[in-house]
C-alpha cells in the first residue's frame, strides 16, 4: 500500500468519525438526563463542556496552529470516552431519540422567540443611542 492509499484512508476513516460523533453529540446529551447513566461520563461531560468554554487552555489559542490543535484534538477525544463510558442500552435508546428529534430540526418557527428578543433588544439600544 503506498502513501497516497493510506493518506486516502486516515481520510475517510476521520471524516468517519468526525460524522459519528457529529450524530452522537445529542444522544450525549440526553444520556446525561438518563437515570441509568453512570456518573463518570456525567463528571466528564461538565469537564468537557468547562474546558470548551473556559478562557483558560492547556497550550494558549494565540500560538497560532498549536493553539487551537488541542482543543481539536482534546475535546472529541473527551467526548469518545464519554460515549464509551455510557452504557450500550442507554446510548442506543438515546441515540434513537436523537434521531427522532432530528426531524425538528429544520423547522424555522423554532427561532421566532430568540429573533423577537434581539430585535427588541436592538430597539432599546437604538432608543437609548438617539436620545
Amino acid at each position: 500500500m503506498n502513501v497516497r492509499e493510506r493518506a486516502t484512508r486516515l481520510r475517510a476513516n476521520l471524516r468517519a468519525r468526525a460524522t459519528q460523533l457529529k450524530t452522537d453529540l445529542p444522544a450525549v446529551f440526553l444520556a446525561l438526563k438518563h437515570p441509568d447513566t453512570p456518573p463518570l461520563p456525567k463528571i466528564l461531560a461538565v469537564i468537557a463542556v468547562g474546558y470548551a468554554l473556559s478562557p483558560i487552555d492547556l497550550i494558549p489559542d494565540v500560538i497560532p496552529v498549536i493553539g487551537l490543535l488541542d482543543d481539536i484534538i482534546l475535546l472529541p477525544a473527551l467526548i469518545a470516552v464519554i460515549v464509551r463510558l455510557i452504557p450500550d442500552p442507554v446510548m442506543a435508546e438515546c441515540r434513537e431519540r436523537a434521531n427522532q428529534a432530528q426531524g425538528l430540526k429544520g423547522r424555522w418557527y423554532h427561532a421566532v422567540p430568540v429573533i423577537v428578543v434581539w430585535v427588541l433588544l436592538g430597539l432599546i439600544i437604538v432608543k437609548a443611542v438617539w436620545r
